[in-house]
């Protein structure tokens, strides 16, 4: 295990010195083998998503032909953020490992307190608000996806 939770903290090293983003690394691991790995890519790839853990994630999940981390468990450089706990939530490993907090990301300036406090004012109020539109048959997709015979849930 603490193989695993060294390499995701050298995988952020890495990142690190030699410049493709932010501090942070992850290790998707199945069965004792690595199946996944993630460095944050964000200012690399000029994509908001690009968290380590959501790169480890979708490296994973490829690697395994599975939208589902089941009996895997991800090893992060750092307590996840709430856009990588989505995605966790939604990708189900059996467990996550985190060596750093959000205080100490917070401490070198990666904070995210503010989305946490955004989760709990009411859409409209948000830093960025977010306003409600429902057009005629906007829930056409809602409507086909519950009558469909061929979805795969999840």
């Amino acid at each position: 295990m603490n193989l695993f939770m060294e390499m995701a903290v050298q995988l952020a090293l890495d990142n690190v010195k030699d410049n493709r983003g932010g501090p942070f690394g992850a290790v998707v691991v199945k069965d004792g083998e690595i199946v996944g790995v993630g460095q944050n890519r964000v200012t690399n790839l000029n994509d908001p998503t690009a968290h380590a853990e959501v790169q480890a994630i979708r490296d994973a999940c490829q690697a395994l032909n599975s939208y589902r981390l089941d009996d895997c468990e991800l090893y992060t450089s750092c307590e996840p953020c709430p856009m990588c706990l989505g995605a966790i939530f939604w990708a189900r490993p059996k467990v996550v490992y985190f060596a750093c907090t959000k205080e100490d990301a917070a401490n070198i300036g990666f904070d995210d307190k503010f989305i946490y406090e955004q989760l709990e004012v009411p859409y409209e109020n948000r830093q960025i608000p977010m306003m409600k539109i429902y057009p005629k048959n906007a829930d056409l997709a809602f409507k086909a996806w519950t009558q469909s015979n061929d979805k795969i849930t999840y």
